[in-house]
């Protein structure tokens, strides 16, 4: 069993043979687009991966869950925050291209625009679509993110993942179990180091280049950035989108506290300014309830909700 000081003692610590500290109760807000949520139990940023297994190894030793969070960006915490071990990823930020090939290895906390913007540049095609998600590799994997009809599955070809024993694995696409918006990972503590994709090569860079722009411009005239949100709140149903369902339930500019539904796209929920995760939570449901009532279909989030609602209920 991994040595450390006693957890009961709520006192900041290193993992034994590193420089990563573990911290007691730190605040998750200003780590997510929403700008809402309680603090993590201990918080650690591994800067490697023989750090993140330590991590996982002292957590499972204390008998802790653990949670990766990279750019949360898709991501509703409860303001009583999350019980056990949350890990960093934005010191994975690895990046490989094999222009010949076509091949491309990204680190778990490299932001997804900045990848899009460096494929593009060596024509490299297949991950425009990513160029306006601001999320991470490693997000990207577990959601099979996607948009402009392409996403995460068209093109990835294995991930490196961090079992919960510490242990490393490599799952192939066929491993993950993809559909809409969903994986294997999903609900699973196995946390996701590193992802290789398969590109098209020998594309005329500036041809990548003005479709990567044209999908970074679509999504700035057509979505609402002026205000923290999670980016699109609930998959979309067959055969109307989500944002339709809403805006024709009539529930454009509905708000819970300081929480609103977006005027410019109703699959938007925006805090408007102190909103809290509870009141981003009871939003969620009353637009749940009204499209229910309204065209009898279940909407189901796409935001990630971690954490205990259950006093929000």
């Amino acid at each position: 069993m991994l040595s450390c000081e006693p957890i009961a003692d709520q006192a900041s610590f290193y993992l034994p043979g590193t420089d990563c500290e573990i911290l007691p109760s730190v605040s998750l807000a200003d780590l997510t687009s929403f700008r809402v949520g309680g603090p993590a139990e201990w918080f650690a940023t591994p800067r490697t991966v023989a750090e993140f297994q330590t991590g996982v190894q002292w957590a499972k030793a204390q008998g802790l869950p653990v949670m990766g969070l990279g750019g949360g960006s898709n991501l509703l915490i409860s303001d009583r925050g999350l019980p056990g071990l949350t890990l960093l990823t934005k010191h994975l930020r690895y990046l490989k291209f094999e222009p010949e090939t076509g091949l491309m290895t990204a680190g778990a906390g490299r932001l997804l625009p900045q990848i899009a913007g460096q494929a593009a540049k060596r024509g490299l095609a297949g991950f425009e679509w990513a160029v306006g998600i601001p999320g991470t590799i490693g997000g990207a994997v577990v959601m099979n993110a996607g948009a402009h009809g392409g996403c995460t599955a068209d093109s990835l070809v294995s991930a490196q993942v961090l079992e919960p024993d510490g242990s490393i694995s490599q799952l192939s696409l066929a491993d993950l179990h993809y559909s809409y918006r969903s994986s294997i990972l999903q609900g699973s503590q196995r946390l996701v180091l590193q992802a290789t994709f398969h590109l098209q090569p020998g594309v005329d860079p500036e041809v990548v280049k003005a479709l990567t722009q044209q999908h970074l411009h679509h999504r700035l005239d057509t979505q609402p950035y002026h205000l923290p949100s999670c980016g699109s709140v609930f998959r979309n149903p067959s055969p109307q989108s989500a944002g339709w369902l809403i805006e024709n339930a009539g529930l454009k500019g509905y708000r819970i506290g300081q929480a609103q539904v977006a005027e410019r796209h109703a699959n938007f929920i925006l805090n408007c300014g102190g909103a809290t995760a509870s009141d981003i939570f009871r939003l969620i449901r009353y637009v749940q309830a009204r499209v229910s009532d309204r065209w009898s279909v279940q909407l189901k989030p796409e935001v990630k909700i971690l954490g205990d609602f259950t006093a929000v209920e």
